[in-house]
């Protein structure tokens, strides 16, 4: 039984982070130019792995760091803001980042895949391929899923890379590319 609220010793971390004014000078797109798209695993946290500061990039999270049309659809959505903010010229590098030793590894059973789609009212067969056993392959999937969706903006980059969490480093797999070149 839990007796005390877990997000509690956040809290007061955020207390201390807004007296000592650390969201001021934050700005709404990315210093860096970057979009991460990477996976929930709390050892996966872009802030510490790429020492990523506050406005310094956009990040999106979700189980295996895949790209899926919801992902797709965000990816669209900022670079029709940026394009009204840059009229020329390229807007920002997306970097697909899928890691080794993935829980999403777990949608290769059959046991749990069958389970899963039942909890969540999905296709079982559509899970299967959320899969990450090898993520170089998986990478390079979803990097060409997203330079091949026409809903971004060609002006967009998409770069894929696969981060170690035994040794901590980033290996890149496929360099930046415009969407579509």
């Amino acid at each position: 039984m839990i007796t005390t609220a877990n997000i509690d010793p956040a809290l007061e971390r955020n207390r201390t982070f807004a007296a000592a004014d650390g969201h001021k000078g934050a700005v709404v797109f990315p210093t860096m130019r970057l979009f991460v798209i990477t996976c929930l695993d709390p050892r996966v946290d872009p802030a510490h792995f790429l020492g990523l500061g506050l406005s310094d990039a956009m990040v999106v999270r979700n189980v295996g760091g895949r790209v899926t049309p919801e992902v797709i659809n965000d990816v669209a959505f900022v670079s029709q803001l940026a394009e009204n903010l840059l009229p020329d010229g390229p807007l920002f590098e997306v970097a697909v980042i899928h890691h080794t030793q993935c829980g999403a590894g777990a949608f290769a059973d059959d046991t749990f895949r069958h389970q899963y789609a039942q909890r969540i009212g999905a296709e079982e067969s559509t899970l299967r391929e959320h899969a990450i056993l090898d993520p170089m392959a998986t990478v390079t999937a979803d990097v060409e899923r997203l330079r091949s969706a026409p809903a971004i903006s060609p002006r967009v980059g998409v770069s894929g890379h696969v981060y170690d969490v035994v040794t901590g480093l980033v290996e890149t797999i496929l360099p930046a590319q415009r969407i579509r070149a």
